[in-house]
């Protein structure tokens, strides 16, 4: 069993994708008011929004467990609407290594497809794959999406 792993899924949204990117871009701490049963909290605790090196920590509900992850902003696209996030502290650091979240949002002729990839190295090979982390994202996606297809 290999110790790095790589989990990719594709969710089909109405809002824009230049919309649903500025949402984890510039405005993280609006999503836990779209997702109030997943996301706890969202707090800047170095840099700007939306900047390169910034630092965020994010308190999530994930199974069933109050979490945190304090997480770099690594890499922002803002013209393919693409950011990319690394885990630098909390309880993903418990069983990986290394951990990064890459959201990009690619527009289509109606809405948007948020291709989500989730790309870690494992502690130890007893470590199962992020499956249920990759579906908390694909859901928290699709609660964004209805906050922002009723704006």
């Amino acid at each position: 069993m290999s110790l790095c792993g790589k989990l990719e899924k594709d969710v089909p949204i109405r809002a824009s994708a230049s919309k649903f990117h500025e949402m984890f871009h510039k405005k993280p701490h609006h999503i836990c008011n779209c997702s109030t049963d997943k996301i706890h909290g969202v707090e800047l605790q170095e840099g700007e929004w939306g900047q390169v090196g910034s630092i965020i920590c994010w308190k999530y509900f994930h199974e069933g467990k109050h979490k945190i992850a304090k997480e770099i902003v690594e890499h922002v696209d803002e013209e393919n609407n693409s950011i990319t996030f690394k885990v630098i502290e909390g309880d993903l650091t418990e069983h990986y290594k290394d951990f990064r979240f890459t959201i990009k949002c690619i527009p289509k002729e109606k809405g948007s497809v948020i291709h989500w990839v989730l790309e870690y190295e494992k502690l130890h090979d007893k470590i199962p794959d992020s499956h249920t982390l990759l579906q908390f994202c694909v859901d928290v996606s699709k609660d964004i999406d209805k906050q922002l297809s009723a704006n």
